[in-house]
């Protein structure tokens, strides 16, 4: 039985850019471009971008009718993710939640759903650049299973900040898996219980096309 959570992470599409860039536009000090957006979902085949909202009150084949009717408009934009299969490696491009948002799991929950998307797609490991100063982000990463491969001098532009580039083990190692599980439940366990909704059971509840 999937999990009860009162958020969907869900394909991000051009309707949704921008309520995206407003987002991108707090959450980083350069933040990339309307047109590159557009190039990741219009151009990009290695690209998966995907956005996470409030659930509607609705679930399943009503909902999905009533939405494709016009009659159900979808929540706002909360945050978003995205990552480049490069070759069998996800390399995570993006991750940011709205100022407003930030502090509630939509962050992690946004890089589970990477995570499980491209296990999907075949990948074997996970990558991603975070900036050194960036401490919240390295301990998200860290109980997910990166580890600091090395370090790379002056690799924000903006300020020239370094970046740690980090990675997980491979995705099919037991140790990965197991954590990546328990992670996962306590994260829709949080989640359930702080917006008043049960857990039946610890299924992923991402919608992905």
């Amino acid at each position: 039985m999937p999990a009860q959570l009162p958020y969907v992470v869900e394909p991000m599409t051009l309707a949704d850019l921008d309520q995206v860039m407003v987002i991108e536009r707090l959450a980083f000090s350069a933040p990339w471009s309307l047109q590159a957006y557009r190039y990741e979902l219009l151009k990009n085949e290695y690209s998966t971008m995907l956005v996470i909202r409030q659930a509607a009150p609705l679930r399943g084949r009503s909902q999905s009718m009533l939405s494709f009717l016009g009659l159900v408009r979808p929540s706002s934009v909360r945050g978003y993710g995205g990552f480049w299969l490069l070759v069998d490696e996800v390399h995570v491009s993006t991750i940011a939640v709205h100022p407003k948002w930030q502090g509630r799991g939509l962050g992690e929950l946004l890089l589970v759903s990477l995570l499980d998307e491209g296990t999907r797609l075949g990948a074997s490991n996970a990558t991603l650049e975070v900036r050194v100063s960036n401490l919240p982000a390295q301990g998200l990463y860290r109980k997910y299973g990166f580890s600091v491969v090395s370090r790379q001098n002056r690799y924000y532009a903006d300020d020239n900040e370094d970046a740690y580039l980090m990675s997980t083990p491979l995705f099919e190692t037991p140790e990965f898996q197991a954590n990546l599980y328990q992670c996962r439940t306590q994260l829709y366990d949080r989640l359930g219980a702080a917006s008043g909704y049960a857990r039946a059971g610890s299924a992923h509840r991402t919608r992905l096309g």
